[in-house]
């Protein structure tokens, strides 16, 4: 076969559902030529990220120019290699830096995602796959658990013994966030909506977990189980990847000193104008006065900033999660997979959080 199929972004959309209904279409592919320095991939599987989704209307700080193909997470196996090459090798099992290719890159192949029969990347962007990884989980692994790891570690210094409330635990980022938490030794409450979702989550790891959507909409109170699971002192860290109502909640869930982690902002995708209009009209905000009066640290969590201005934050994490996923010390779940035909479909289920876990994309 000489042709394959890509999904193409063809214009920035108002929001990710106007980017998604409108300008997004599953389109015929030639299989492209590698030249110097790259290899072609034949992609199995990629991961349909929430990050995916707040770029088809620009309204993620890093803003791909137009036309391309989402998909910035992605694994498969090398189909040639161009002059130069031997990094990688015709046949090896791989998986993508999103760091160095991809939508998410800053380099020249930021048009080339893994929603496509093939993908164009640098050679050294590629990493070998962890042998016992499926090729579903290996292209769910490097974002959540990269992300995870920096917040917790490099951020929020998490410690054994110490309890870390984890808010939007049924996602990706918030389950790997929960494995690497029990594997620091801490005491992990997690949150969610509620339902079979969160027992989901509870056999993922979690020692407690909290339904937090109030009846009609919104986020109900639920500091007075926090303090209760924590013998009244409250929790020593929060990571919080969802914002707005629950963040506020959240302040009143913590002891004194305790490490605030900003995460994300799900719960309020729309703080940034669309169209990949620059500045945050509805930024979020907290409560000065609860940060002060309880000595909090509330620490920014951008992964992929900080690993671009200090490339050397990525060496240890990166060698400790593929260590770890060889090891079979961390897996990632997947929750559903989708034919790339139904694309639109992936990337609603993920908009409506309808799954615990990944949501992955088969190109085939």
């Amino acid at each position: 076969m000489t042709e394959g199929r890509h999904a193409v972004l063809s214009e920035l959309g108002e929001t990710p559902m106007d980017g998604l209904d409108r300008h997004l279409a599953v389109v015929p592919m030639e299989r492209p030529e590698p030249g110097p320095g790259e290899a072609r991939v034949r992609v199995r599987r990629a991961h349909v990220n929430w990050v995916d989704l707040l770029m088809l209307s620009g309204q993620y700080q890093h803003v791909p120019e137009v036309p391309y193909t989402p998909g910035m997470e992605w694994a498969g196996e090398v189909e040639a290699v161009g002059p130069g090459v031997d990094a990688v090798e015709v046949g090896q099992a791989v998986i993508a830096d999103g760091f160095a290719t991809g939508p998410r890159s800053l380099g020249a192949h930021r048009r080339w995602g893994g929603f496509a029969t093939w993908a164009l990347a640098p050679a050294d962007a590629l990493i070998a796959k962890p042998s016992r990884l499926s090729f579903d989980q290996a292209c769910a692994l490097l974002g959540a658990y990269e992300t995870a790891y920096h917040c917790l570690h490099h951020r929020g210094r998490l410690a054994a013994g110490e309890t870390i409330l984890i808010h939007g635990a049924s996602g990706t980022t918030g389950l790997a966030s929960v494995h690497l938490a029990k594997r620091a030794g801490a005491t992990v409450i997690a949150t969610g909506r509620g339902g079979p979702k969160l027992d989901a989550v509870r056999a993922e790891g979690a020692d407690h977990v909290i339904a937090v959507a109030a009846n009609g909409g919104g986020v109900r109170r639920f500091r007075d189980e926090v303090k209760e699971l924590t013998g009244g002192r409250g929790v020593d860290v929060v990571f919080d990847p969802v914002g707005g109502d629950i963040s506020l909640e959240s302040l009143r869930c913590v002891r004194f000193g305790a490490r605030f982690l900003i995460v994300g902002w799900a719960a309020t995708p729309f703080v940034a104008r669309g169209k990949g209009q620059r500045g945050a009209p509805n930024a979020n905000v907290l409560p000065t006065n609860l940060i002060m009066m309880k000595s909090l640290d509330v620490l920014g969590c951008p992964a992929v900033i900080s690993a671009h201005k200090d490339p050397s934050l990525r060496v240890e994490r990166l060698r400790r999660i593929l260590e770890w996923a060889e090891a079979g010390e961390i897996t990632p779940r997947v929750a559903e997979r989708f034919a790339l035909a139904d694309v639109h479909d992936a990337m609603r289920a993920k908009w409506k959080s309808r799954h615990v876990g990944a949501i992955v994309i088969d190109p085939a």
